[in-house]
């Protein structure tokens, strides 16, 4: 006996791929949230130390958001009106 496939129609796939990123996007928008709040939580140390410079993670920390929120803005459904 041969398997018959289970067809999916394109907007129902659509669909699912559309819940399944905006699940991850919610997730990268959560970490860009803790990455602020670690890397202001840096600064206010390095501040109240008396310190005159940037802490030493700040940049990486900083470069790290700006890629969790490239990943979350390339994830979020396209608008139907705006052309690629």
């Amino acid at each position: 006996m041969f398997a018959v496939p289970h067809i999916v129609s394109p907007s129902v796939h659509n669909v699912n791929m559309a819940r399944e990123f905006d699940e991850i996007r919610t997730r990268l928008l959560g970490i860009s949230e803790e990455l602020t709040d670690l890397t202001i939580s840096r600064l206010q140390d390095s501040i109240d130390a008396g310190g005159n410079e940037l802490p030493v993670d700040e940049r990486r920390l900083t470069k790290a958001r700006r890629a969790v929120d490239k990943a979350a803005f390339l994830l979020q459904e396209p608008n139907r009106d705006e052309q690629w």
